[in-house]
């Protein structure tokens, strides 16, 4: 309570300010939900969140002339937007909807008590308010011990919350990852048994949820909230079903907690050396991806050895499928997918045995990833034997001090054959087409095994290969 009085006094003159307008107007104003919540953990952002008994017309007329700008774009779901002295203010009517339990769509109804919009909300931590009129708290569901208590529960019960809307279940697995909570048993118990009502929600409302889990704090709590409840099984099976697999470096644990332990040591690595970054949604979906072609491509070897062969390749496919399925952007599909695919490729460097040509190959396949696949590696080593992590720590800083060299001399982020197009058919007297691609592609070949050439010797080299391959007068 004394952080909410600490933080509302911080925006009472704004609030206040407001709260005057609608009292003049002859309606109240409540900070309502996540704003309430977040003001009572010290951690009120600028984003606010209001509610009136005013209707939408009415709440648009009151702030029109008040607000540096406004927009109406939510109003048929009573919601009006302004922005005052840089903050975002959202101001939405009393509400009191209902479901046709098809979809997720409600049908709005607005509500006359704040009584009953706060019943609607999906968790007591999110249905507390304050009348700004006479600065009361309002918390008709014990939302301020549930905060206390660091657990989510629902105002109604969960199967009227969840019904009503199944999106609520995610929502969940992402406020154990964003605020440390734990869900209260029978919500767990709610979202077992209805796990399947999240099909009723689109791939792109699924997506931005696990998104933003994903980005939180600590995402292994709505990670491990999500499989225990089955809905994993719905959103991500593929995390889920690698705990079918044994890890062969680790028997004593599945691939499923390996992941999650990548996971979480890539998270610490993001900031490591750059302390400044923001959370990298494409390396923390690599990181709990990169195993799941593990449990495809697991077999039993005789004396009771496991192996995984080519479970990079298989898994990169699968997490295409997956984020497309998901509707992620091009790019994060492609990201992802390619990481996955390159993790394991540092285990082939032994005790440094690469030449510099595959150590060449490894920087322009990773290209602009080339940054988070040294993260994702590193991270991928989870053994608890600290002579065998120390060793694969140095054996890739061994790698890393090679790359710096190499690209020092050879400038490997812009990886171009020695010769141009232009200049390829000059010299072989070729029209543009299929032949000069070719014959680029071998040269650009030379230039990954060889380094950089001298221009008659790429010149002859050229001449070469044409002579070889018919082409070229």
């Amino acid at each position: 309570m004394q952080n909410a009085v600490t933080e509302l006094m911080r925006i009472s003159p704004l609030a206040d300010e407001l709260a005057k307008l609608f009292a003049k107007a002859g309606y109240g104003l409540y900070l309502v939900g996540g704003s309430v919540r977040d003001m009572m953990l010290g951690r009120l952002s600028s984003d606010l969140d209001f509610t009136t008994d005013a209707r939408p017309d009415q709440v648009l007329k009151i702030v029109s002339a008040w607000g540096d700008a406004v927009w109406d774009v939510g109003i048929a779901f009573g919601t009006v937007g302004v922005t005052k002295q840089g903050m975002t203010l959202e101001i939405t009517t009393f509400r009191a909807d209902s479901y046709d339990r098809v979809g997720r769509n409600p049908e709005v109804t607005f509500g006359d008590s704040i009584e009953g919009d706060l019943l609607r909300r999906d968790f007591t931590v999110n249905a507390m308010a304050i009348d700004l009129a006479n600065q009361t708290f309002v918390d008709p569901h014990d939302g301020l011990q549930a905060l206390q208590d660091r657990v989510l529960d629902t105002p109604a019960t969960p199967q009227e919350s969840f019904a009503d809307d199944p999106l609520r279940m995610l929502r969940a697995a992402r406020f154990s990852a964003q605020l440390g909570f734990t869900a209260a048993p029978r919500v767990v118990d709610a979202m077992t048994s209805m796990a399947d009502e999240i099909d009723r929600i689109t791939a792109e409302r699924v997506q931005a949820e696990l998104s933003k889990l994903l980005l939180a704090g600590d995402p292994r709590p709505g990670i491990e909230l999500l499989v225990e409840t089955g809905l994993a099984d719905r959103v991500l099976p593929e995390v889920s079903g690698m705990r079918l697999a044994i890890d062969e470096h680790h028997q004593h644990k599945d691939v499923y907690q390996h992941s999650l332990t990548v996971l979480e040591q890539a998270i610490d690595l993001e900031t490591s050396h750059e302390p400044t970054s923001e959370p990298d949604l494409i390396l923390r979906l690599a990181a709990l991806l990169h195993d799941i072609g593990k449990p495809a491509t697991r077999e039993f070897q005789p004396g009771g050895g496991v192996s995984f062969h080519h479970h990079e390749v298989v898994g990169a496919k699968m997490a295409r499928k997956r984020l497309r399925a998901l509707k992620f952007s091009k790019e994060i599909v492609q990201d992802v997918s390619q990481l996955v695919f390159l993790h394991l490729r540092f285990h082939g460097y032994g005790k440094g045995e690469w030449t510099d040509s595959a150590v060449r190959r490894y920087v322009t396949d990773a290209g602009d990833l080339l940054p988070r696949l040294h993260k994702l590696v590193r991270a991928d080593c989870t053994t608890r034997n600290r002579k065998k992590a120390a060793a694969l720590q140095a054996t890739y800083d061994d790698l890393e001090r090679r790359i710096e060299a190499i690209q020092a001399q050879e400038d490997l982020d812009r990886v171009r054959p020695d010769l141009n197009g232009e200049e390829i058919m000059r010299i072989l007297g070729l029209k543009p087409g299929p032949d000069v691609g070719k014959a680029w592609k071998h040269l650009k070949e030379l230039r990954l095994d060889r380094g950089p050439l001298e221009h008659d010797d790429a010149v002859a080299e050229l001449k070469k290969w044409a002579a070889d391959n018919g082409i070229g007068g």
